[in-house]
């Protein structure tokens, strides 16, 4: 059971990050509604995780987000593919999809998906306004070979992408 002191801390924290953490598996996941649920999700595991409160909970929270995004985006993969598999005919295109920006950003998360997970969340957190110095403290890295890293995890997302569609 939580103390009150723990309860007031828990709630400053929620306050200071409810939304960003929001944002940032929305930009995951592509879902803001969803987004705001796998957020709920992420801030009932720090409230069953009390040892991540304290001045790294922003970072705790940030890790926690971006691979509670991958899984969604992975289940969903893994949703589409059984279905398609189960129907035999293949799925109506929504009309965002018609768009070609939504089209592209589908791909990004079908490549994000497929990646190693580090990589994609190096991209991620990146990706969404972080600065090398918080990616690492999210990530539990040096800050030193953040950039490397980062480098690395984007020629990797470029040749996935060529791979699977081709240079655009």
């Amino acid at each position: 059971m939580a103390t009150d002191e723990t309860s007031g801390d828990f709630e400053t924290v929620f306050h200071a990050h409810y939304d960003r953490i929001a944002r940032a598996i929305a930009r995951v996941t592509g879902d803001p509604a969803r987004a705001e649920e796998l957020a709920v999700e992420v801030f009932w595991k720090l409230w069953r995780n009390p040892q991540a409160m304290g001045e790294k909970a922003g970072a705790w929270l940030y890790r926690t987000a971006v691979r509670t995004g991958l899984n969604e985006l992975r289940h969903r993969v893994r949703r589409a593919r059984y279905e398609r598999l189960s129907d035999g005919a293949a799925r109506s295109p929504t009309p965002e999809e018609a768009h070609a920006s939504a089209e592209e950003q589908e791909h990004v998360r079908r490549v994000l998906a497929s990646m190693d997970r580090r990589q994609a969340e190096l991209l991620l957190l990146r990706g969404s306004g972080l600065k090398y110095e918080e990616v690492a403290a999210a990530l539990n890295l040096n800050p030193a070979g953040v950039g490397t890293l980062i480098s690395r995890a984007q020629q990797a997302f470029r040749k996935e992408y060529v791979k699977r569609y081709g240079q655009q």
